[in-house]
């Protein structure tokens, strides 16, 4: 038993050891670069592995580069692959390049999925344009007619922009300041409806993809719907405004002429409060007139004929016979 037990021990440790082997020097790995025509040897498998780089990841790229004809060293790989570039994606995208006769170099490749865009995508769009369509525009044309427009922007990856370029969303954000420029310059919006393709010569011609990632290759409009009569509504809006103005100026006025009304009946009550004033002192200045002897009683009468004759010409004169008379 104790024999047994020392055969299984080698055995797992042949296994274990065979294992480690295997696994620092991949022999498999460099069998089969070597019958695909990339020369590497095993100890710079070796050396990958104590760098922390995968010899699978660097073997395979540059097997499918060798294959496809393109000219890629190890240190090249290796160096990006340590940069935190992803190794399989920018061959692929090289590939790719290649093939399509897009001029595209390794270190651009590798500028570019540095920073952080995906490269082999980029190359795709290049062969293959992508259709962006944008949000509804609404804009305003000089009648005061709304319309909301859609939009298909048709863009291309630019290759030597991808770096530093801008995205999507300024493309879209370009492309809907150029519609609602286009629909505003419009003297009616029954031009924009009967030429919908007027927005897309105008929004192109104003190079709107200049300092950014894309191509433009053409904006189609793809709908174009009437929204609100904006110019109608300002006017109901500017009327209310104005209506509130008159009302606020009448209110003000009718409280101007209340206040003067009630100015004036305090000054009739005033004047007519000094006339019974001045009354209340002529029987005092007669009595002293005829203490002082300064007014006889004829004279007093004669006062009285007068007032009497003065009453009787007043009541005459109000009397309804005398109005139908002056008719």
């Amino acid at each position: 038993m104790e024999e047994i037990g020392i055969y299984i021990f080698i055995l797992v440790g042949s296994l274990v050891g065979l294992w480690v082997i295997l696994y620092f020097i991949p022999v498999g790995m460099w069998f089969s670069a070597l019958l695909s025509g990339v020369r590497v040897s095993l100890i710079q498998l070796i050396f990958m592995r104590w760098r922390k780089v995968p010899p699978s990841v660097i073997v395979k790229a540059m097997i499918n580069s060798t294959k496809a004809g393109l000219t890629l060293t190890r240190d090249q790989l290796e160096a990006h692959y340590l940069a935190g570039g992803n190794v399989i994606n920018v061959v692929n995208a090289l590939i790719s390049a290649d093939k399509a006769n897009i001029p595209l170099d390794f270190n651009s490749a590798t500028a570019i999925d540095l920073a952080g865009r995906d490269v082999f995508h980029a190359v795709q769009m290049s062969v293959n344009p992508k259709v962006i369509d944008t949000p509804p525009v609404a804009a305003v044309a000089k009648d005061g007619i709304q319309l909301i427009a859609k939009a298909r922007v048709t863009v291309r990856a630019n290759i030597k922009q991808l770096v530093g370029g801008a995205g999507e969303d300024t493309v879209l954000a370009r492309v809907g300041e150029g519609v609602v420029s286009s629909i505003g310059s419009a003297i009616t919006h029954k031009e924009v409806l009967e030429n919908p393709d007027s927005i897309s010569k105008v929004v192109l011609s104003k190079g709107l993809d200049a300092g950014t990632a894309f191509e433009i290759l053409s904006i189609d409009i793809a709908d174009i719907d009437i929204g609100k009569n904006i110019g109608a509504v300002l006017q109901m809006d500017q009327a209310n405004a104005d209506k509130n103005i008159a009302q606020a100026k009448a209110e003000e006025r009718r409280a101007m002429a209340v206040a003067l009304e009630q100015e004036n009946k305090a000054l009739a009550q005033e004047m007519r409060a000094r006339v019974i004033e001045a009354e209340a002192e002529v029987p005092k200045a007669m009595s002293d007139a005829f203490r002082a002897g300064n007014l006889g009683v004829m004279d007093y009468m004669r006062l009285k004929n007068i007032e009497a004759d003065t009453g009787m010409r007043d009541s005459i004169s109000k009397s309804p016979d005398s109005d139908n008379k002056k008719k």
